[in-house]
């Protein structure tokens, strides 16, 4: 059974009583319950079909912070192969709320970041939900300036909340450390492809989504702050984040027509966490064309292009 978000009761109900008659089914095996299981599933896709084409920017939010949705290690584990992960900012120690290094990817050396969330109570308090410190960000760096150095591709997966508020990591830098990141991914000389795979918040996506090229999946969000956060700023009510996401265009389809980024990642009927491995292929096909239009490009050219990008965002719109 899945893990249900609340506006999915009406597919809850359905695939509730689907599961009940497979039951009957199994313990009265001279039950025939074929043809009812089949019409409840043709309702049950069509009630999910209705549910997903016409998403609030809230529920996209609630669909890209689903607990089954898959994370950084579960798209690395399924791209990449030869795995060889790093660790350390050699300045002040780990941040596992980042994980990078370097790999192969469809047979080719590449460097990799991404940020993993963790997937139950002890993973998540491990990763620290995904919201890095400034040993995450500076370790990035080193990733990067070694992929620069030897002429690889990089390739980072964003998927946070935002970079870790704490007092420990203002006291070790959080903002600088953030600032710094953001600057490396945009001097690299090698082409850089990013993916908001699920959540994209403020300073601590940007800080490794400074790309070439730029993709979301259909139900990720990319935004500068929470829609909570906003909703407490704006109104002083975190309970107004539905109006506050609703406002702040933080859909992929509303940032695609804003040329922020350059295309989105159809998922699933239903979101990435009903169909995983169909959801992690299309990413790695986007990604394949990505570095295939950038192959052959001298590194000035690269650097010249990402700076390019990020100046004209919001130009068109003035």
């Amino acid at each position: 059974m899945h893990n249900y978000l609340d506006f999915e009761k009406p597919v809850a109900d359905l695939e509730g009583q689907i599961f009940e008659l497979k039951k009957i089914a199994e313990e009265k095996g001279s039950v025939d319950m074929g043809d009812a299981i089949t019409r409840l599933e043709g309702r049950s896709q069509a009630a999910l079909r209705d549910l997903y084409k016409k998403l609030t920017p809230w529920q996209k939010a609630q669909v890209a912070r689903h607990p089954d949705r898959p994370h950084f290690l579960d798209y690395c584990n399924q791209l990449f192969s030869d795995i060889t992960p790093l660790s350390g900012d050699r300045k002040f120690g780990e941040d596992e709320a980042i994980q990078a290094g370097f790999a192969r990817f469809k047979g080719e050396a590449i460097a990799y970041i991404g940020q993993e969330k963790g997937n139950d109570t002890q993973t998540r308090l491990r990763y620290n939900f995904g919201s890095a410190r400034p040993e995450g960000y500076r370790k990035a760096v080193r990733i990067m300036e070694l992929a620069d150095r030897f002429n690889l591709p990089v390739i980072t997966l964003v998927d946070t909340a935002g970079a870790y508020p704490g007092v420990s990591a203002e006291e070790r830098g959080q903002a600088e450390a953030i600032a710094q990141s953001t600057a490396q991914t945009l001097r690299l000389k090698v082409p850089v492809v990013s993916v908001i795979i699920g959540e994209g918040g403020s300073g601590g996506a940007i800080a490794i989504a400074a790309a070439n090229k730029v993709y979301m999946l259909e139900h990720a969000i990319y935004s500068v702050i929470s829609p909570e956060g906003a909703a407490s700023i704006l109104w002083r009510d975190s309970t107004r984040a539905k109006d506050a996401a609703t406002n702040m265009r933080i859909t992929a389809q509303d940032l695609y027509q804003l040329k922020i980024i350059d295309g989105i990642i159809p998922e699933p009927l239903g979101g990435a966490h009903r169909g995983q491995e169909a959801a992690i292929d299309a990413t790695g096909n986007i990604i394949t064309s990505a570095l295939k239009t950038m192959a052959g490009k001298n590194g000035e050219t690269l650097k010249t292009e990402r700076w390019e990008k990020y100046l004209q965002i919001g130009r068109s719109l003035a």
